[in-house]
Order: structure tokens, then C-alpha cells, then sequence
């Protein structure tokens, strides 16, 4: 009888355990500390960004489960500074890895928090606007960045399987390191926007998942 009890928990895990694959589309706000000419430093006024990429996560029952993701991310703040309008464009690659708990993954409707550590790479950077009569701006960030990488959604199941998942939620990033780089020289005339700057973004999502 314990033999036959074990079997049958082991058959449930097992059925338990489901991969996922999903696509996203995520609306992102970032902001981040901004040095001007004269030493100060300003809050950049965020705008809307966007962000895509793909998931890839492991079940191990209904109620945990680990995720990675892939996901391409592009940034814009604005400030002004000598009544000249300054954007700033960071674009990176977060790679996240993070801890799910659900209340229901196979459900018809399941509510999930996420949380983990987030590996960024930077993949450009552009700053525009930059005044001729005025002390010259120049963006340089560091090609890596760490953060942690946060959040909430729910999911609802799209078909009779529950197996094809429609899901919508938050997502928080708050960085851990300095992404500013002044390890260059510059001219008299110049100065870094970035000095002990630390990335912050706060983004929604939309997207289909797939069990597996």
C-alpha cells in the first residue's frame, strides 16, 4: 500500500511538472539620476519605452516554478538644462532569472509573484540636443549591469487544456551597481550625465505562454 501510494505521488509530480514558453510585449517606464554642467544632478522625466522577449520557465507543481527570460529593452528620459531639451535613449538586454509562485499554474486562472536577480547588457546608447554655446554633454555607460527584477500578473487559460495562457502583470527593476563609466578623458568643455547612477524601471506586459 505505501509502495502504491508512493508510485501515485511520484505519477502526480510528474504531471505536475510542465515547461513553458512565452512571448511578451512589455510597455516600460525607466528612469535614472541625471548630472548637469554645473554639477548638480536632476530626475530625468521619464517617457514611455518599450520592451520585448521571451520566456522559458520549469513548473515543478501547480504552485512553484523557476522562469528565465531574453528580454531587449529601450529607454528615453528627458531634461532640460540652459533652456535646451536633452533626451537620453539607453537600450539593453536584461537577462532575468527568477523564482515564480502561483496560486494555480494549470488553472483557469492563476495569480503569480516573481522575483530573482537581473544580468543587463547594454547594446547602445544616445544622447540628443546637445547645445553648441553650452558645456558639452556626454553619455557613457558601462556595458554591464545587475539589478533585481521583480513582480505580479495573472494568467487565464485560452483553451479547454489550460495549456495555451494569456498573461498580463507588472514588472520592477531596481539596479544594484553604478552603470555610469568615467573612466575616459575628457575636454575642458564636457562633462559625464551619468555619475553613481543606478537604473530604476517599472513596466506592464502582455503576452502568451505555452505549457508544455
Amino acid at each position: 500500500m505505501a509502495t502504491l501510494a508512493f508510485l501515485l505521488i511520484l505519477t502526480m509530480s510528474a504531471n505536475a511538472q510542465r515547461g513553458e514558453f512565452g512571448l511578451r510585449f512589455m510597455p516600460t517606464y525607466s528612469s535614472t539620476d541625471i548630472q548637469i554642467s554645473s554639477g548638480g544632478k536632476v530626475q530625468g522625466n521619464a517617457t514611455l519605452g518599450f520592451g520585448a522577449g521571451a520566456i522559458l520557465g520549469f513548473n515543478f507543481s501547480d504552485y512553484i516554478g523557476v522562469q528565465g527570460e531574453v528580454i531587449y529593452s529601450s529607454t528615453t528620459q528627458k531634461y532640460k538644462e540652459e533652456d535646451v531639451e536633452r533626451k537620453i535613449t539607453l537600450k539593453y538586454v536584461n537577462i532575468p532569472l527568477m523564482l515564480s509562485l502561483n496560486t494555480g499554474k494549470t488553472k483557469a486562472f492563476n495569480f503569480n509573484v516573481v522575483a530573482g536577480p537581473q544580468i543587463g547588457i547594454s547594446v547602445g546608447s544616445d544622447i540628443s540636443g546637445v547645445a553648441t554655446d553650452s558645456m558639452n554633454a556626454v553619455l557613457s555607460v558601462k556595458k554591464g549591469d545587475l539589478g533585481v527584477a521583480f513582480g505580479a500578473g495573472v494568467d487565464f487559460g485560452l483553451n479547454p487544456e489550460r495549456t495555451i495562457r494569456l498573461s498580463i502583470g507588472y514588472r520592477g527593476v531596481r539596479g544594484l551597481i553604478d552603470i555610469s563609466d568615467d573612466n575616459g578623458s575628457l575636454d575642458n568643455d564636457s562633462y559625464y550625465v551619468f555619475d553613481k547612477a543606478h537604473t530604476k524601471s517599472n513596466a506592464g506586459y502582455i503576452g502568451l505562454s505555452f505549457l508544455f
